[in-house]
Parts: C-alpha cells; structure tokens; sequence
C-alpha cells in the first residue's frame, strides 16, 4: 500500500511543478491561481510522502519520489509547455525511469 501511495505522492509533485510553470506564463487572478495549485499539490505530496516514509527505507522513498516527479515534470514540459525532444533528454529520462523501477526491486 506504501508503494501506491509514494507513487501518488510523486505524481503530485509533479502537479506542483506543472502549476509553477503555468503561473509563469499567466498574470493576474489565473496566476493566483496557479499558486494555489501549487501550494494544495506541495502540501498533498508532502503529507503522502511522509505517511510513506513510516514504513518504506526513507531513502529509497525519496529517490523514488523524487523520480517519478522528475519524469512526471519532463513529460510535462515536453508534452504540455513544448519543451524540446532530443535523443539525450529521452535516453536520460528511460534511466531514469529504469532506476525508479530498479530501486522498487531491490527494497
């Protein structure tokens, strides 16, 4: 249940870094907007996260966090806000992505 939960946790995160780059691109209410977005997103990753961490290694908790955050905002960026896709961001990513499921197998 603890790994359900980290994975919703990262997914979060990367609903805060999303929102962050929406607000960038806004102004006035919709920018407020976005923050608070942001501020409900951090607040829900960082509560999974630690509810996660009472029984998953604290380290391999956060890198997987981390990880799937990493992806989840890369994924944003290239899909959402046009970011470039070049063979080196894609090759790094599936590294990634290997590692997060690499760490998963070995705790």
């Amino acid at each position: 249940m603890n790994w359900i939960i980290i994975v919703i946790a990262g997914f979060f995160e990367a609903a805060f870094a999303f929102c962050l780059g929406k607000a960038r691109m806004t102004t006035g209410t919709e920018m407020y907007l976005w923050y608070v977005g942001f501020v409900v997103a951090l607040c829900i990753s960082m509560v999974l996260l630690v509810k996660a961490t009472q029984t998953l290694p604290i380290g391999t908790a956060y890198a997987v966090w981390t990880g799937i955050g990493a992806v989840g905002t890369v994924l944003a960026g290239i899909f959402i806000f046009k970011e470039p896709v070049t063979f080196s961001r894609i090759f790094f990513l599936s590294t990634l992505i290997i590692s997060i499921i690499g760490l998963k197998v070995v705790s």
